[in-house]
């Protein structure tokens, strides 16, 4: 089975679980977006506006590491956290199973 368990925690503190497939080379946002979260993903995915940023509550170090440029993009913003990542830059994968998400974009 290709499918792993994405948490979402929402702004009351709760979680949604949602069914994400790591076959189709998704990205989080990308998954997120079609599951009608509220994402602008303004520039597409390309590490380039910072809509797609996310806080990793749970499952941080499961992630590869962080780019220069999406570093870079983190860095400008005033909400960056120790466990900030853009979600456009995170490619689903089964190492990612049970990852805890907070959306903290622009929305």
């Amino acid at each position: 089975m290709s499918d792993i368990k994405v948490n979402v925690q929402n702004s009351d503190g709760s979680l949604t679980t949602l069914e994400a497939p790591t076959d189709m080379g998704l990205s989080l946002m990308e998954f997120l977006k079609g599951n009608e979260y509220d994402i602008l993903a303004t520039c597409g995915g390309m590490a380039l506006c910072a809509t797609c940023h996310v806080s990793v509550v749970n499952g941080f170090d499961a992630l590869h590491p962080i780019s220069d440029d999406e570093y870079a993009m983190l860095d400008t913003l005033p909400n960056i956290t120790d466990t900030s990542r853009l979600a456009c830059q995170l490619k689903l994968n089964p190492g990612m199973e049970g990852i805890i998400v907070k959306i903290l974009g622009d929305h």
